[in-house]
């Protein structure tokens, strides 16, 4: 598989203007890294492939590790509080990724066999893929090559990539997109809310009873789904957003206030925990890297 991994590579650095960008086929982005630095990032729901070098997340306390021809699913935005691309000594890291889209996953779902259901509450998995996955992918990436056809062909190549993610390892987790019900369809919805309303007080039982679960129950699936509790997730989420605004020029205190903290000096001990900098001092720094606290799916 390496001479098509390979054809991949040169494909992705043929269209690449910048670290870390979309292209004119939707959903589908891809990325080239050369800075071995840890990052903070948020990994959005979708599949991301490693074509060149290797990449390094934590996920609440999981270190997750996987390198070329590995493949990272997930039906939740994970805000991982650290993720280092790895180089090939001197060639970049490179890498592509497809956001999920809701309906198309349901539709090809509906016109294949049923399948046991997943009982797995687990948000993501990483592994391996096969030549068809592979091959696959690089229908779609070829696209890129021939504009004229992403109109035409791209819907149709993106259809046979999942159903090959589907037939996949990845299979039972993907399944579970179109699902309403199960422990994490219920998960799924709690992050959801908790996304729109980080910046809010609220107590455990409302996203208890947003998920439809007991308390403790809540507690449990949602560290299985996720690798963090509740609440650290919710702190996670605020000062990834706190970072953005940093990085947009606003200052500490406003900053703090923003994303729901009633305390300057308390979001600044919580900053520097997870960031290893003050906010002050990081913000300079933000500025020359934005790109590196963008959502993305590579």
């Amino acid at each position: 598989m390496d001479d098509l991994i390979d054809q991949m590579c040169r494909r992705v650095l043929r269209h690449m203007d910048e670290q870390h960008m979309e292209t004119a086929i939707p959903r589908l982005a891809i990325g080239a890294f050369r800075n071995p630095e840890p990052t903070m990032t948020a990994v959005g729901a979708g599949v991301c492939l490693v074509l060149q070098g290797a990449k390094q997340m934590m996920v609440g306390k999981k270190m997750l590790r996987y390198g070329a021809g590995g493949c990272y699913a997930s039906l939740i935005d994970l805000p991982t509080t650290l993720c280092v691309f790895e180089m090939d000594g001197d060639k970049p890291y490179l890498g592509t990724g497809l956001t999920l889209n809701h309906e198309v996953f349901t539709s090809l779902i509906a016109d294949m066999p049923e399948a046991p259901p997943d009982k797995s509450a687990l948000g993501f998995h990483i592994g391996t893929v096969s030549r068809a996955v592979l091959e696959a992918w690089d229908h779609l990436l070829a696209l890129l090559d021939t504009p004229e056809d992403i109109p035409i062909l791209a819907a149709a190549r993106e259809r046979e990539l999942l159903y090959r993610l589907l037939q996949s390892p990845h299979g039972p987790l993907l399944r579970q997109i179109g699902r309403e019900e199960g422990r994490l369809a219920q998960v799924r919805r709690a992050i959801d809310w908790m996304r729109h309303h980080f910046d809010e007080s609220f107590p455990i039982e409302t996203v208890a009873e947003i998920a439809g679960m007991s308390v403790s129950s809540f507690n449990r699936h949602f560290r299985e789904a996720t690798s963090t509790s509740p609440l650290q997730y919710q702190k996670t989420l605020r000062l990834q957003a706190a970072r953005r605004l940093l990085a947009s020029d606003m200052d500490a205190t406003r900053t703090a206030y923003a994303v729901g903290y009633e305390s300057p000096s308390q979001f600044s001990r919580e900053y520097a925990r997870l960031f290893g900098r003050p906010p002050k001092q990081d913000a300079s720094q933000l500025r020359e890297h934005i790109s590196d606290i963008s959502n993305v799916v590579i």
